[in-house]
């Protein structure tokens, strides 16, 4: 499977993952911990910084709303205690105006429901494979 051999490269990788309703960060985090990633659930800020003082992340991957502040909110402060931090944000919302902060996601990569198991892997192993150097990301938005 094409999901396995992806997250075997990066079978160490530590994702933080933050949402509120628990049964949806539960099958996230299953299918994540399925390949071999190392999985850090919380449902809200505080518990994504108590993670902080514990572990690295590779990749944070957040859900729109949590329950006391935007995910968006959350994404930008928690790259302020972990610079360079990699952020997914997973969204049904994308063509719903509720979506006010679009302008606000330059910065954050946006994975739209509905996907499968396998197409949420590769997203994942695409989110943390290797970035080009600085340079390059800068000319592609140019």
């Amino acid at each position: 499977m094409i999901g396995e051999s992806l997250a075997v490269a990066n079978k160490r990788a530590t994702i933080l993952l933050l949402g509120s309703d628990p049964i949806v960060s539960a099958v996230f985090k299953e299918v994540l911990e399925g390949v071999g990633y190392v999985v850090l659930p919380g449902s809200n800020l505080a518990d994504a910084v108590d993670w902080l003082r514990r572990s690295t992340p590779d990749l944070l991957i957040v859900r729109p709303y949590l329950m006391n502040i935007a995910g968006h909110d959350a994404a930008l402060y928690l790259r302020t205690k972990c610079h360079g931090l990699r952020v997914l944000m997973v969204s049904g919302f994308l063509d719903d105006d509720r979506l006010q902060y679009r302008e606000a996601l330059h910065t954050i990569e946006v994975f739209p429901k509905p996907f499968s198991a396998a197409e949420f892997i590769q997203k994942v192993a695409e989110m943390l494979a290797p970035h080009p150097p600085a340079s390059d990301q800068n000319e592609a938005f140019t």
